[in-house]
């Protein structure tokens, strides 16, 4: 299940990235609460959580060569939304959303940023990635524009910043399955872009 590592700042350039090898990733009984809390322990350390992003795509890479329990948790898409969201751990006063995604083919999410870090593995399926920035002018100040788009396939782990700004598409004939770890969101920093008005509104 080896795949790429990627990583998009808030400027929206993909940027490739070294992936740790598989065989240096096999453990015995590697196990969700390890998993979160060797996440938790990067991010206790961190001044600036986003620099640890490369370190924590290694620990989400490790938990899905090690885990076939997380990769078989996920539930079918609705059928009035085309998606359906699985909570794999939820404490009070735990800052992190750690949970499964599944999109049906064809479903289109909408363009917005997610006011925290975030890492996305794909698990099942295929999923493009289309990215934007911000090109703010004095008459649209939420005028965004397109920077590029990447298809990623099962393996694939894709992060970015609180300020990056895309919108998925399940690709293919299966439903897409993501394993997905967000920090703890800024409310006041998530947004959601109308590309046509060049308009924004709180997520």
């Amino acid at each position: 299940m080896q795949g790429k590592d990627l990583f998009v700042a808030g400027d929206g350039k993909i940027q490739i990235c070294k992936s740790a090898r598989e065989w240096d990733l096999l453990r015995d009984n590697y196990r969700l609460y390890r998993f979160l809390t060797e996440i938790e322990d990067v991010l206790n350390n961190a001044e600036d959580e986003s620099t640890h992003l490369p370190e924590m795509r290694m620990l989400v890479r490790r938990l899905i060569i090690n885990s076939y329990w997380v990769q078989s948790q996920f539930i079918k898409p609705d059928p009035k939304t085309g998606n359906s969201v699985l909570l794999l751990y939820d404490e009070l006063g735990f800052p992190l959303t750690v949970q499964t995604v599944t999109f049906a083919p064809g479903t289109t999410s909408n363009i917005h940023n997610h006011g925290t870090w975030g890492i996305v593995a794909i698990l099942k399926g295929q999923e493009k990635n289309t990215f934007w920035r911000r090109s703010s002018n004095p008459e649209f100040p939420d005028k965004i524009e397109k920077t590029g788009e990447i298809n990623l396939s099962p393996g694939d782990i894709i992060s970015f910043t609180p300020e990056t700004i895309h919108h998925v598409q399940a690709i293919g004939e299966e439903p897409t399955v993501t394993f997905n770890i967000y920090g703890e969101t800024n409310p006041k920093q998530r947004w959601e872009f109308d590309v046509i008005n060049h308009s924004a509104k709180k997520f």
